[in-house]
């Protein structure tokens, strides 16, 4: 599956879901430098280390990367920098614990 210039292909999932299997999904990949995609990427390093074959893979659910996607979303899209400032720092507490890793560990 060829990816679009500009985008990076990731796959989510947690290895211990009874479902089991990891999700593909392709984002841009200006969420490398977003800080709280930054976060997840350490703790990528940290479970699968840096030298995996294939796509990168983020050990989070699926529902969380969802939510973190949504999330990176709605600041980039610009409500005006001042409004955005605001508010900043209240949804990214919001999103550090709705987003605990907790079956990472």
């Amino acid at each position: 599956m060829k990816v679009k210039k500009g985008w990076l292909a990731v796959e989510v999932g947690l290895e211990d879901e009874d479902h089991g299997g990891f999700q593909r999904f392709t984002i841009p990949i200006s969420y490398l430098y977003h800080p709280l995609f930054k976060t997840l990427l350490e703790k990528a390093h940290e479970v699968y280390g840096y030298h995996t074959a294939g796509p990168l893979r983020l050990p989070c659910s699926v529902d969380d990367f969802l939510h973190l996607r949504w999330r990176i979303e709605k600041e980039s899209s610009g409500h005006g920098h001042h409004h955005q400032h605001q508010h900043h720092h209240h949804h990214q507490n919001h999103l550090s614990s709705s987003l605990s890793f907790h079956s990472c560990r």
